[in-house]
């Protein structure tokens, strides 16, 4: 009897998104389906999945013990947030090669479904770092007698979900800052930055709207910018290891000596980023918005703005009511902008509905039956009246100004 092959052995997911790209979130089922191809007939002893999340760090660094003498220190440490195993086909031990309790698979394709939870505790978000990740899969193994089993590993992505409609994320961003240049006995005027965002979520995709004004009082030169920075920080064996990488910038136009330049909701892109890891206890993915001048032959002058990136996007009921709410704040009192004047008076009752159009309104309603009669009644009356009373007139001023204050109700004693 000659025995058969097995061509292929791949892994499939029960995608529910429209982009078909297995993404899930703590609490989820994962399932998916293990497929085999076999060329004539095969006995297995097992057919297995492994399915396991973790959180992983890991570097080196180079100590110096004394002269001519080096040693590497590694750096590792592993969060694991959760270990599911299941049998498919067959039975738990593979170690031994004996023919009995063997599986016949016959030529063709087969299917075998797996299923599992994920736990409902919180889920780091799947991450690649430089050095650490966190990192989902799902492995098979098929185990035959005197052969090496096959295996197949197949990563899904896990997104533990940041709502950025919270109150925190929705708090306004700002800070001031002042530097004085000086060379020798000669001091020159100071540099001030001062700028504010409208809230601290974002989302990839959006723009955040940067509100700064530089006031340039030196000799020199200098040049307002912002960018975004993403820092990567692991952490292992009571050491810290922190990446910083640029995500996106903007410059604005030179400033000479004198000049102020003021940014009313310059925009500066969100392109496609992961999103920010808070809760996982060895790796945390932070953003931050840095608004700076660059100054020649100084240190720069620099804010840094905490951000938040998340994965729900801002409602826009609440997209509204903060973009508007911040914008005015922003445009009038923080940037300094005098206020508008004095509101214009809103247009009076009589202008708006005539004598004829208000009698018209109070005729009652031909009665047809005994629910439309007692809608004639004294109670429908008055409420009629009231929807059309004229509202009170508007006036800045106070009606009533000699009134005594003496007259005023008394508080009654306790």
């Amino acid at each position: 009897m000659v025995l058969g092959k097995v061509k292929s052995l791949t892994i499939s997911f029960d995608c529910l998104n429209d982009s078909n790209v297995p993404v899930y979130s703590s609490g989820d089922t994962v399932s998916g389906r293990v497929n085999l191809e076999v060329t004539g007939e095969i006995r297995v002893k097992s057919l297995k999945i492994h399915a396991r999340g973790h959180a992983k760090v890991r570097w080196t660094e180079s100590r110096n013990a004394g002269s001519n003498t080096a040693y590497t220190q590694n750096y590792t440490e592993e969060v694991e947030y959760f270990n599911h195993k299941d049998i498919l086909i067959g039975h738990e031990r593979d170690d031994d090669n004996s023919e009995e309790g063997l599986n016949t698979i016959h030529s063709g394709r087969h299917e075998y479904a797996f299923s599992f939870e994920l736990p409902q505790t919180p889920l780091a978000t799947s991450f690649e770092g430089r050095h650490g990740s966190v990192r989902y899969w799902v492995k098979a193994e098929l185990h035959r007698p005197w052969l090496l089993p096959v295996k197949l590993k197949k990563e899904f992505t896990v997104f533990e979900h940041i709502d950025i409609n919270t109150p925190s994320l929705l708090s306004p961003q700002a800070g001031t800052k002042e530097k004085t240049l000086c060379c020798w006995f000669c001091t020159s005027g100071p540099i001030s930055l001062s700028a504010k965002i409208e809230r601290k979520g974002f989302t990839p995709g959006e723009s955040i709207q940067i509100f700064a004004e530089i006031e340039n009082c030196s000799s020199r030169m200098v040049v307002p910018k912002a960018a975004i920075y993403q820092t990567q920080a692991f952490y292992a064996k009571g050491k810290m290891k922190e990446v910083k990488q640029l995500v996106a910038n903007l410059r604005g136009e030179s400033l000479s000596s004198g000049k102020t330049e003021t940014w009313n909701g310059k925009q500066l892109k969100i392109p496609p980023v992961s999103p920010s890891i808070l809760d996982c206890s060895i790796i945390r993915v932070e953003y931050s918005l840095m608004v700076y001048v660059d100054i020649p032959g100084a240190m720069d002058l620099f804010l840094n703005l905490p951000l938040v990136i998340g994965t729900i996007p801002l409602h826009p009921f609440g997209s509204r009511t903060s973009s508007v709410s911040s914008q005015c704040s922003m445009n009038m009192n923080w940037l300094g902008l005098p206020l508008p004047e004095r509101p214009e008076a809103p247009p009076s009752y009589a202008e708006v509905v005539t004598e004829e159009q208000r009698q018209s309104s109070l005729v009652p309603i031909a009665a047809c039956d005994d629910f439309e009669r007692a809608l004639q009644g004294p109670l429908f009356a008055y409420i009629q009246e009231f929807r059309f009373l004229p509202p009170p007139l508007y006036s800045e001023i106070d009606p009533n100004p000699d009134q005594p204050t003496d007259d005023r109700p008394s508080c009654p004693s306790r």
